[in-house]
C-alpha cells in the first residue's frame, strides 16, 4: 500500500480509476533521479521568486507592500496546488507554476518574519534543509522503518493539526483564538515543537511513497508529481519552523 499524509501523495494517486492498478508509463516510466532533478528545479523557481518578492518589499523604512505577493501567491499557490492534485498529467506546467507563485508567498511573509527578527529566515532555511537531509539520511539507513503503524500514526498526526489549525481559522473570523498555541510561552513553544516534528516525519513518507512509485513503473509526468508533493512538505516544514523561532526569539 502507498500512503502519504501529503494530499499530493496519498495512495490513488497513480493509480487507474478504472482497474484500480498503478498506472504505468511503458518505457518512458519515473525514475528517481528524474524525481530528484525536478524537486530541484521547483526549489530554484521558488527561491527566484521568494528572492524577487523579498526585494520589492523590503525597505529601509521596514516592509511595504508586502500583501499582494503574500495574498497572491497564497491563493494562486493554492489553486494550482488542487489543479495539480485533481489533474496529475498536468503537472509537468501546473507544479513549476505552483514553485513560481509560492515563492512569492514565501519571500513576502519571509521578509516581514525578517523584519521583526533579524535573521530568522537564514536559520530556518538552514533548519528545513538539514531536516531534509536527515531525514533522507535516516530513511535511506533504515534508521526509520516505514511500516503500516508508522504512516497511520504520521497521517493521524497530520490530520489532527489539520483540524487545530481549521478551529483557529474558524475561530479567528468570530474575533476567538485558540489559547497559548499561538502563543511564545512552554505550550505554543511545545506544540510548535510537535508540528515540526510531523512535518519532519512526512517527509519520511514522501521519501517513501515516490521511492514506491518509481518501483512500480509510474508514467514519467510523475516525477513532476511526486517533486511537487515533496516541495508541499518542504514549505509546510519551513513555515513551521519560522513559527517555531519566532517564538523562541520573542521569549
Amino acid at each position: 500500500m502507498i500512503r502519504s499524509s501529503n494530499p499530493a501523495l496519498k495512495e490513488s494517486s497513480f493509480l487507474d480509476i478504472n482497474s484500480g492498478t498503478v498506472v504505468r508509463g511503458g518505457n518512458d516510466v519515473m525514475t528517481l533521479n528524474g524525481t530528484v532533478n525536478k524537486t530541484g528545479m521547483l526549489l530554484l523557481l521558488c527561491v527566484l521568486t521568494a528572492a524577487f518578492a523579498w526585494g520589492q518589499v523590503s525597505t529601509p523604512a521596514g516592509v511595504v507592500g508586502a500583501a499582494p505577493y503574500m495574498w497572491g501567491g497564497l491563493i494562486g499557490g493554492l489553486v494550482l496546488a488542487f489543479a495539480t492534485i485533481f489533474k496529475k498529467e498536468w503537472a509537468p506546467i501546473t507544479a513549476p507554476l505552483y514553485a513560481l507563485l509560492e515563492g512569492f508567498f514565501l519571500g513576502a511573509i519571509s521578509a516581514m518574519f525578517n523584519h521583526m527578527y533579524d535573521g530568522i529566515v537564514m536559520q530556518a532555511v538552514l533548519l528545513t534543509f538539514a531536516t531534509l537531509f536527515a531525514m533522507l539520511f535516516a530513511y535511506r539507513s533504515g534508521m526509520i522503518k516505514v511500516t503500516e503503524k508508522f504512516k497511520l500514526g504520521v497521517v493521524a498526526a497530520t490530520g489532527g493539526i489539520f483540524l487545530v489549525y481549521l478551529a483557529s481559522i474558524v475561530m479567528g473570523f468570530f474575533g476567538v483564538n485558540i489559547p497559548m498555541i499561538h502563543e511564545s510561552g512552554l505550550v505554543g513553544i511545545g506544540f510548535s515543537l510537535v508540528v515540526v516534528v510531523v512535518a519532519s516525519l512526512n517527509l519520511v513518507l514522501d521519501f517513501d511513497f515516490i521511492e514506491n512509485a518509481v518501483a512500480k513503473g509510474a508514467p514519467k509526468h510523475m516525477e513532476w508529481y511526486g517533486a511537487f508533493g515533496l516541495m508541499v512538505t518542504l514549505v509546510w516544514l519551513y513555515i513551521e519552523f519560522l513559527r517555531l523561532l519566532s517564538k523562541l526569539q520573542s521569549r
